[in-house]
């Protein structure tokens, strides 16, 4: 995949995320998942920290994402678990370029 001169890998094209829609992706062997509300796009790993659950099978209401296998529920805006903060998602920077959504990976 393309990489930019700060780290940034194409992910999928803009056109893909839709509105209120999950859309799975894999970016340099990184299960990312891109979600776009109210025209914000969130990029988080796709693995809840709890059990590693694939977040793409669960569901969202507004901006809270929940896990399918035990239903925690996470805030997209902070990261946060509701129950305790101290389980976060793991989530990217991102930016739109040439019509395509990029990622940032840390090194």
């Amino acid at each position: 995949m393309a990489e930019d001169q700060e780290g940034y890998y194409v992910a999928v094209d803009e056109n893909e995320v839709q509105e209120g829609t999950m859309k799975k992706v894999t970016v340099e062997g990184n299960p990312i998942l891109l979600i776009k509300l109210k025209g914000e796009i969130f990029a988080i790993n796709n693995r809840c920290p709890h059990m590693a659950c694939e977040f793409s099978g669960g569901s969202l209401e507004g901006n809270i994402i929940i896990c399918p296998c035990h239903e925690w529920r996470f805030n997209l805006e902070t990261g946060e678990y509701e129950d305790n903060p101290w389980f976060k998602l793991t989530k990217y920077e991102w930016k739109i370029k040439s019509g395509k959504i990029w990622v940032k990976l840390d090194d």
